[in-house]
């Protein structure tokens, strides 16, 4: 089957026909159509971050009340990036992607023109059910129809612009709050709906597969995740008996259904698994250290709201210029030596983080830099290594799951953190080399950190010992 745009080159494996995009004008448009997606899909979970207090005050809201404007979206985004992920082993990623950008541009539209706050909710609701195939299918569309020998590069041009819009958001919903209006931060998304034609133009047609689509499953799965982020962001405990119950009614019925919306089989890869745990443990620690640094440069610092953001911003502009780099050597040298360095950067950055805790800012933004270049190589090397344990037939549900995983990592590392916050008020620090006793909090959570990264070390070595030289050695003979 022929594509408009690009050359591709048929592959069959395991009864699944795949299509792999083989023209380099191809690759490279498509490359730009994803680092496009991606972008707004980042900006649009952290510009809102800023525009809270605003949107608090022109409709009377609590604190609790209007935290809904993010917490509501994560809970419908986590749920949605593994639900396109499933949904992408049965039916055209090329339609699925278009019916998420449809949404994603739907919900804007209806956030810009929202006059009350439930209209504003629906709003981001719809939107996080859109914007929820971003990520997932982005992530599938580098793995499934990139060659192997530049789909790290591809990967670590998606870390890098996640870093980029990471970075560059909270600054610009500052912007455009404060200059205008927090219903512009809506338009912006708009800007995806432009993507369609050349996504229906460049990405392969897929054939619909056998074995239909497991609805109770997925509704099942919806409900645990729900209610477990739910609990996590409200902190009620019956939250938690909820999501215990639909995990086990899923985890049963999986086991019972010949066509699941997850197979039992994908957990059974040891590598896989731990692969997802791992994942799970170093993002949390990134999410932990966005979630906490702002509240020690404001709580330690006494800086303004301006201020923070520029001392964010060049360790995110750092992980826009080097996660390429990340990529281009996963390529070369295999995605093993790259989640190394990863976890080393962070660990280091962490622990640097932990001693100079309270000094001046332009050093926090320098520990800040190699925080978030390890975030940008972890990104491209874990994702690649997860594609590369997956079977083709489970590549879709099994990148869902890792997505989902990534950002329920979020959810509870933020949580974790303000609680720990609460807990350690006063307390000294446990780092000897700390410059500043005040910043003791602050100090013990950034080593709390660093010691969570070790332990995704020890399971990752543990997981792949002998691997790292077997890849090495085969890229060498290539």
């Amino acid at each position: 089957m022929a594509c408009p745009g690009g050359a591709l080159e048929n592959t069959i494996d395991n009864n699944t026909k795949l299509q792999t995009i083989t023209d380099p004008a191809a690759q490279r448009k498509l490359t730009l159509l994803l680092s496009t997606i991606i972008f707004f899909s980042v900006l649009n979970g952290t510009m809102f971050n800023v525009s809270l207090p605003d949107i608090a005050k022109q409709f009377s809201l609590l604190p609790s009340q209007v935290s809904w404007v993010v917490s509501g979206y994560i809970i419908i985004f986590a749920i949605g990036s593994v639900t396109y992920g499933r949904l992408a082993d049965a039916y055209s990623v090329r339609n699925l992607i278009t019916i998420g950008l449809v949404l994603f541009s739907a919900g804007s539209l209806i956030g810009f023109l929202s006059q009350w706050y439930p209209m504003l909710i629906a709003a981001r609701v719809v939107q996080a059910a859109g914007s929820g195939a971003i990520p997932a299918l982005a992530m599938l569309i580098a793995t499934r129809y990139f060659p192997a020998e530049i789909r790290g590069r591809v990967l670590g041009i998606i870390a890098s612009t996640v870093a980029f819009g990471g970075g560059i958001g909270p600054v610009l919903g500052g912007f455009i709050t404060g200059t205008f209006h927090w219903r512009y931060l809506f338009i912006l998304s708009v800007m995806t709906l432009f993507t369609i034609p050349s996504f229906r133009r460049h990405l392969p047609g897929q054939a619909r597969h056998d074995g239909g689509f497991d609805i109770l499953g997925a509704l099942l799965l919806a409900g645990a995740v729900g209610a477990l982020l739910l609990f996590i962001t409200l902190s009620l405990w019956w939250l938690l008996a909820v999501s215990s119950v639909f995990l086990a009614w899923f985890v049963a019925h999986i086991r019972r259904q010949p066509a699941p919306f997850v197979s039992p089989a994908l957990f059974r890869d040891h590598r896989y698994r731990n692969t997802i745990i791992i994942a799970f443990l170093s993002v949390s620690t990134i999410f932990g250290m966005m979630f906490m640094t702002p509240l020690m440069l404001r709580g330690v610092n006494e800086l303004g709201t301006g201020r923070i953001g520029l001392v964010m911003f060049p360790g995110a502009m750092g992980a826009a210029i080097l996660g390429t780099i990340g990529g281009k050597i996963v390529d070369k040298k295999g995605s093993i030596p790259v989640v190394y360095t990863g976890l080393a950067l962070l660990i280091s950055g962490f622990f640097f983080l932990s001693t100079t805790a309270g000094l001046s800012p332009w050093i926090i933004a320098l520990n800040l830099i190699i925080c978030y270049v390890g975030f940008a190589f972890l990104q491209s090397s874990l994702a690649h290594t997860v594609s590369s344990t997956l079977p083709k037939e489970h590549l879709g549900i099994g990148m869902g799951m890792y997505n989902l995983f990534f950002f329920m990592s979020g959810a509870f590392s933020a949580a974790l953190i303000g609680k720990l916050l609460d807990l350690s008020k006063g307390h000294l620090p446990a780092n000897p080399l700390t410059a500043t006793r005040s910043a003791g909090p602050y100090s013990n959570l950034f080593l709390l950190l660093s010691g969570i990264v070790l332990a995704a070390v020890c399971i990752f070595t543990f997981t792949f010992r002998g691997q790292a030289k077997k890849a090495s050695a085969t890229k060498g003979r290539e």
